[in-house]
């Protein structure tokens, strides 16, 4: 757990930092040797206490000051292994160059040419396992937090262009005739119509929710990520001339043979994300008080469950919760039921903290804001009382036993080790699976034994005029890879309609 650091501080000592930093390369232009030195730049957090109990964003972005320090760390390597690391490819030292001068707008407008949604990964891609984790810095220091924080300079220079109005569109050709539909609203599918609409095609967007932007709205929680900032990305793409339809269910309000033939669009791109909770298995999750991370979130980030007096659902009132899981979605789940009125908070992982998948700052938030961690620990019966609500979880202990062929070590029951923790709410956070609505309603689209779509090295299906991309593929996996396999299905959408 970091030791919390007042942004007024921070702002304070980046002033004096940039001075210094201004007078040095006044001198003479700084070396490696000196960029290397400069001290790496805290993002500004609220306090840990307080903001457990609001929904407004925790961390609080750069101070122009920040932000050029932490650009200057950078050594604009020839070789660039950041954007090797970046899945769409971002020109980052290009960017950062422009950053470093205090050229906020042309920094974004170089990170536009790859990425029309810098505001979102800039807040929410895991960069330490991608650009980060390939930073020259960073490896001069064997850590990839210690890399330059590529993330937070994108999210400053996004935020800097929309909070001075000086966004612009991106410039659209002409119009080819050729019409594209685009199923579901979330990271994959806005890349696509993004893509597709600049090359001149008539695009539609179809989406299953009464709001636009997919799991970035209602998995993603506002204290992450402000629904805010979607909504102003959306409205960009509106302002390009793409259309979108909400609460319209592909396969139940049209099938999507139906929008090939009797809507005649001559292409369709289906990202329609991994939306299926997956369960435990256990006695009792029929229990009153057992939710589905998904449903939680949802009912939470869409449906604004927090607003009592106006939300658009009702929320289960808990005050002792249970989480199993050890992703980013346990982490959210965690902390959105501290928002929701708990006392306590507590996350069973049957690993140990070393195997936790979820990002260090989203664990380190979580703890912070004091969520309690029960290492190789995982329920095995949900009790209940005589009303049928949580009263309590079965758990039993486990240890790793010796790593398999990919290094991965195992949890291992420790026999005899049931006890009980007593709850009332259990958040099931193992991730999801793919909707199997798209594969049934449409003949000659191929899937796998998990329902994920398979496609060619291009994002096409099998099925003609069909391409997919982003979690109905992959599987439950991030923003920044739904974006990248958005961008390739959209080139070959492109390349398919040129001929």
């Amino acid at each position: 757990m970091s030791e919390f650091v007042a942004k007024e501080a921070l702002a304070a000592k980046a002033v004096e930092d940039y001075k210094a930093l201004q007078d040095k390369m006044g001198a003479a232009p700084l070396s490696p040797k000196d960029r290397a030195a400069i001290a790496q730049q805290e993002m500004p957090v609220q306090e840990p206490k307080a903001r457990a109990r609001v929904m407004s964003e925790v961390a609080l972005g750069y101070t122009k000051e920040q932000a050029v320090i932490e650009a200057n760390r950078c050594l604009q390597c020839k070789n660039q292994p950041c954007v090797n690391g970046c899945p769409v490819n971002v020109h980052i030292p290009e960017f950062i160059a422009e950053v470093a001068k205090g050229e906020f707008k042309a920094a974004v407008d170089i990170i536009k040419q790859t990425n029309l949604l810098p505001a979102i990964c800039g807040r929410v891609c895991p960069q330490e396992k991608q650009c980060q984790g390939q930073c020259t810095v960073g490896k001069m220091y064997k850590s990839a937090e210690k890399a330059v924080s590529i993330g937070r300079l994108e999210r400053f220079v996004a935020d800097y262009e929309r909070e001075n109005n000086l966004v612009t569109p991106p410039v659209v050709a002409a119009a080819t005739g050729k019409k594209i539909a685009v199923i579901g609203s979330g990271p994959a599918g806005l890349t696509v119509a993004a893509d597709t609409r600049r090359a001149g095609h008539d695009v539609t967007v179809f989406e299953a929710f009464h709001k636009e932007g997919g799991v970035m709205v209602y998995g993603i929680p506002e204290f992450r990520l402000p629904k805010a900032i979607v909504a102003k990305e959306v409205e960009n793409l509106k302002k390009m001339g793409v259309h979108f339809e909400t609460n319209f269910l592909v396969g139940r309000t049209n099938t999507l043979d139906q929008l090939l033939t009797e809507r005649g669009f001559d292409a369709a791109f289906v990202g329609t994300g991994a939306g299926l909770p997956k369960f435990l298995g256990i006695p009792g999750e029929n229990l009153i008080g057992v939710f589905s991370a998904n449903e939680y979130l949802t009912r939470a980030n869409l449906m604004k469950a927090y607003m009592t007096d106006k939300a658009d659902t009702p929320m289960f009132v808990a005050k002792h919760v249970c989480v199993s899981g050890g992703g980013n979605v346990a982490m959210d789940a965690a902390r959105m039921a501290f928002r929701l009125g708990a006392e306590t908070v507590t996350i069973l992982y049957r690993r140990t903290r070393d195997e936790l998948p979820a990002r260090k700052e989203e664990v380190g938030h979580a703890e912070e804001e004091g969520v309690v961690f029960r290492f190789l620990e995982s329920p095995v019966e949900v009790i209940g009382d005589e009303n049928g609500k949580v009263k309590a979880l079965k758990v039993v202990s486990f240890e790793l036993g010796e790593p398999d062929a990919s290094g991965r070590r195992s949890p291992i029951k420790i026999d005899g080790s049931e006890h009980e923790i007593p709850c009332d709410a259990l958040i099931v956070a193992l991730g999801n699976g793919s909707n199997p609505l798209m594969a049934k309603t449409t003949p000659g689209l191929d899937v796998d034994k998990k329902g994920h779509i398979i496609v060619d090295e291009k994002q096409a299906t099998s099925h003609a005029k069909v391409w997919a991309g982003g979690d109905i593929v992959l599987g439950a996996a991030t923003v920044i890879l739904a974006m990248g396999e958005g961008r390739k299905a959209a080139a070959a959408i492109n390349e398919y309609l040129a001929k």
